[in-house]
């Protein structure tokens, strides 16, 4: 049987997210497995990224790389993310090639293999909750879900860092700011792609 080379891909219309890119560039990435999160990370972004997650995992066993470069989000987008990551065959390498902050930390916590490039940042921060309307019962109900949610996230973070649940909850709510190399030790990522290679965490 004859492979069919547009297996995998989503359609032309239909690109991988990444607004801004054109359209031969964003094919030719998704030919390689790669799926980018940029900027912030928005409830549209996540259908869009979760999308192209689930059809990379349809279409062959191999890695998905995921390119992070996100400066915040909504907890509700991270979690739509997180669900995806956490159901796939596949395998997802995150890489952070600038910033990863709030909501977009936690979708990182979700790879099987985490790295940054030498001058990436990190910062510990509360997801927002998407803006809820109603009555008085429904908001705290709403409150309520936000606050299991994020639980979800901290658990998470303690059981990637190995760091006490009080520390990564303090962190998060006073916005603590990582370098790369500081991202290793506190064992949010693996490691740090420095010259082309990857450095060993232990040798330091």
């Amino acid at each position: 049987m004859r492979h069919d080379p547009s297996w995998g891909r989503p359609p032309q219309n239909e690109p991988v997210p990444g607004p801004g890119l054109p359209a031969w560039l964003e094919e030719r990435l998704f030919d390689q497995r790669i799926v980018m999160i940029r900027g912030h990370l928005t409830n549209d972004a996540a259908t869009g990224i979760s999308a192209a997650l689930l059809t990379l995992d349809a279409a062959g066993p191999a890695p998905v790389q995921l390119h992070v470069s996100g400066d915040g989000g909504d907890l509700s987008a991270a979690l739509t993310v997180i669900d995806v990551i956490d159901t796939m065959t596949a395998p997802v390498h995150a890489l952070v090639t600038a910033q990863a902050v709030g909501a977009v930390v936690a979708v990182l916590a979700a790879a099987e293999k985490r790295t940054a490039y030498r001058h990436a940042r990190f910062k510990l921060t509360e997801p927002r909750a998407t803006g809820v309307t109603g009555t008085a019962d429904e908001v705290t109900r709403a409150a309520g879900q936000h606050l299991r949610e994020l639980e979800e996230i901290v658990l998470r973070l303690v059981e990637v860092t190995g760091q006490p649940r009080s520390r990564i909850e303090d962190d998060l709510a006073a916005g603590r700011t990582l370098s790369a190399d500081e991202a290793v030790a506190y064992g949010l990522i693996d490691d740090v792609i420095k010259n082309g290679s990857r450095e060993d965490p232990g040798s330091r």
